[in-house]
């Protein structure tokens, strides 16, 4: 099935060439826009399903806005919950950093893209301080920039679905 969803990815043009600055600030000639090519409903179904039947978990969460639609995918296709978790606090409501019941249960964290593992991380640590046992991280690509190592200092496995050496070869 992975390899549908590279597939796909090259169909849906994830990958982008030129000068780019991602997230963690590092420099790039190509982008993988992964957030845009979800947009359409058969990438999303397969990663999905994917995830579903290979993960075990109690609950699905996203860090926003790429995480949201993958677990709430993810969530409707292995049908138990899903929790956001938001990229500041907020100073109205409720004010909690993660939309969602995560206390005590075995929680999968999904993300769209990883390179450095910063955004895992962040992750990783609001769900612990909300009480959640968490152990992986699935990518649906990993830029292969060093967040399987951070996150492993951390105790957590990365799963990518794709690689960026895959997408790019």
């Amino acid at each position: 099935m992975v390899n549908r969803i590279l597939d796909l990815l090259v169909q849906y043009k994830a990958v982008e060439f030129g000068d780019f600055t991602l997230a963690s600030g590092a420099q790039s000639k190509y982008y993988i826009d992964v957030k845009t090519a979800i947009m359409q409903p058969e990438l999303l179904f397969e990663i999905a399903a994917e995830v579903a039947k290979k993960y075990d978990f109690e609950c699905i969460a996203g860090v926003a806005v790429g995480g949201v639609p993958l677990a709430v995918a993810v969530s409707l296709a292995a049908n138990k919950p899903c929790a956001i978790i938001r990229a500041a606090a907020k100073d109205h409501g409720k004010s909690q950093m993660i939309i969602g019941n995560v206390q005590g249960k075995r929680v999968l964290l999904i993300e769209d893209v990883t390179t450095s593992g910063g955004s895992s991380k962040y992750g990783v640590d609001e769900l612990r301080k909300a009480g959640a046992l968490i152990d992986s991280v699935v990518t649906v690509v990993d830029r292969e920039g060093g967040a399987e190592e951070l996150l492993a200092a951390e105790g957590i496995t990365l799963h990518p679905l794709v690689k960026a050496s895959e997408l790019l070869a």
